[in-house]
Parts: C-alpha cells; structure tokens; sequence
C-alpha cells in the first residue's frame, strides 16, 4: 500500500476516511446545506450539522443518504467531492482508493460515487463489502477457512454477515440502526411526554441515557423541547430505564436477523463462531445493553470490537494494502471499480 492511499467508509451518519501511516484523516457528517434560491453549497460536514433544525426556509441541511441508501444522488456527489478536496490536499500524485458504501446502494449510485472520485484525481478505485470491511477492521484473518460472525450498527444500516475464504456465507441488511433508535426516542417524547423535539436532541439523549436493558444506577437526562399542548418551549427530565421500552421492536427485530443467520450458516463453522463470538462493529453496537440482548437471544455470547467506530475504514485500508501482496487485484475481499489507464 503505498503512503498516499486512502480508504473510505461512507456511511449514513458519518464518513471516515483513512491513509496508511496517518491513520483517519477525515471524520465528518454525511450532511449537507445548500441555499435553494442560488443552488450553492453554504456547508459540508460539521458546519451542515449545526445548521440542522435551524436554518430559514430558503437554506436546506440534509442527509443526503437515508437508511444506507443515496437518496439524493446530485447532493451526494457535491458533498463527496468537497471531502476528496480536503483528502487529496493531504496526498501526492494519483492515490488509489478503496471505498465502502452502504449496503443498499444501486449500481447507478455505486458508480456516482465512483465517478466523483475519478474526477478529484484518484487513479485505482476498488469497492469492498461492509461487512467484510468490519471483520477485517476487527483485526480477522477472514482469509482462512474459519467462520467469522459480524454484526455491523451504522447510522442507517445494520450488516449482519458470517463470513469465511474471505466471502460472506450467510448475511442479512435491515434498515434500523442508530437513526431509527434516535426515531423511537422522538416518538417516545412525543407519545409518552407530550413534547416535540428534534433529532440532534434526540441522538444526545440516546448517547446519555439510552439502552436496551436497565442499567445498575439509574442515569437521568434533562430534555427540552416544545409543548404538544401549549406549543410554548417547556423542560422535562427523563430516565434511562424509562427509555429501554422504546427501543424493544428494533432490538426484536435484529435479534431475530441474527439468529436466521446463524440458522442459515454451515454447522462446520458453528463452532468458530462460539470460540470467537459475535464481533459488533459500528457506532449503533454502543447503546447500552445491546451486546447482552443479542447474546441473550442467541446463546453465542457478543463482543464489541477494538475502534469499534473505525473498524470499518480500517478494514478498508487492509484490504487495500492486500492488493500488493496477492497475484489477482480482484481478490476475494474486493473488486475492481476503476483501473485509470
């Protein structure tokens, strides 16, 4: 792998990005604001964040990727051609790039992406799996005839994959991970507090006092908002062992993933996975108590990996760095995206 080679996890909430010797380079938020009278970009990144909630009318700040998938193709593209400027400012020459896309992005999206890289200056573009990304970041020789059980909690996907010979054997994507716990949490002031609020406040909620199961000493979190009833600002207080209800359908619903999963995955690798466990990856596997469900649930009991924020980018720059060492480019744990001439 050589210095200036970078890989890319462009994920719904956030997008990472890695260079080897350097480490993540670039941690942004996949949000956007653009002036719908001029059509130009106001911010990219943290500065969009802030602005979410908050601008006037005529000034947008959106995610571009909703549930894993590219839901507006033209934003996207300008947002990741703003990232590549700032990457490639730090890099020499043509860079090769490996990247990871959500889930469920269609060919026309995976090749929008491709093309904005293209377009910056990046001379080989390769395309990996999330899943197999994560193992990899993980610190799995995912090479070897030896099952490998990833659970993977983004913002907007939840990747649940047991792989083997560097290929996934068995897999499942659903559309719930931590935006959808930040849903429940609007739903649950709204219906059980009869307050309005919004996402930002709700992800600060679930990072204080969110999960899925009691904890030991009760944590508490004050929440402002607005009034269903009046419409006036007003400030409630709220438990974290009030919260967990709110969470059960989406815990229920990955839970039974996982376990069809399993059901579905050569008894031969059966007992791989029982010595290594299921390994969770991803900013979602956080929430309090979620690792103790899923264990739960399946008798197999579930691990949180090392950077378990960044094992995806990370494993995307391993996966690079294994284009050097084998005969083929297109070896198992990638493909082939872009070959500049």
């Amino acid at each position: 792998m050589f210095d200036n080679d970078i890989s890319i996890d462009l994920g719904t909430a956030t997008m990472l990005v890695y260079i080897k010797n350097k480490g993540i380079v670039l941690r942004e938020p996949t949000v956007i604001a653009v002036n719908t009278r001029t059509n130009e970009v106001c911010a990219v990144g943290k500065d969009a964040l802030k602005m979410l909630g908050r601008t006037p009318p005529h000034i947008q700040a959106v995610r571009p990727l909703i549930d894993g998938v590219i839901s507006n193709l033209t934003l996207t593209e300008e947002m990741i051609k703003y990232f590549f400027k700032k990457i490639l400012a730090r890099t020499l020459g043509h860079p090769r790039i490996m990247m990871c896309v959500p889930s469920g992005v269609t060919d026309v999206e995976q090749r929008a992406v491709i093309d904005a890289a293209r377009e910056m200056g990046a001379k080989d573009i390769y395309i990996i799996e999330e899943p197999v990304a994560a193992a990899l970041g993980a610190g799995f020789d995912i090479s070897r005839p030896r099952g490998t059980m990833v659970v993977d909690i983004g913002g907007g996907t939840t990747d649940i994959a047991v792989l083997s010979l560097g290929g996934i054997v068995a897999s499942r994507s659903l559309k719930i991970a931590g935006d959808e716990f930040n849903d429940a949490i609007i739903r649950y002031m709204r219906k059980e507090k009869n307050m309005l609020i919004g996402p930002r406040t709700a992800e600060r909620i679930k990072l204080e006092v969110g999960g899925v199961i009691p904890r030991g000493k009760e944590l508490y979190c004050e929440v402002k908002g607005i009034s269903v009833v009046s419409g006036l600002p007003r400030s409630v207080t709220i438990s974290s062992d009030e919260l967990c209800g709110a969470f059960d359908d989406f815990v229920h619903n990955i839970t039974e993933r996982v376990r069809e999963v399993l059901e579905e995955t050569p008894p031969e690798l059966h007992g791989d996975i029982i010595q290594d466990g299921i390994i969770m990856t991803g900013g979602g596997s956080l929430i309090y108590g979620l690792d103790k469900r899923i264990s739960d649930a399946t008798g197999v009991r579930a691990v949180l990996a090392d950077n378990i924020v960044d094992c995806v980018a990370l494993g995307a720059g391993r996966a690079l760095e294994s284009i050097d060492t084998v005969k083929d480019p297109t070896h198992i744990f990638h493909k082939k995206a872009y070959i500049r001439d």
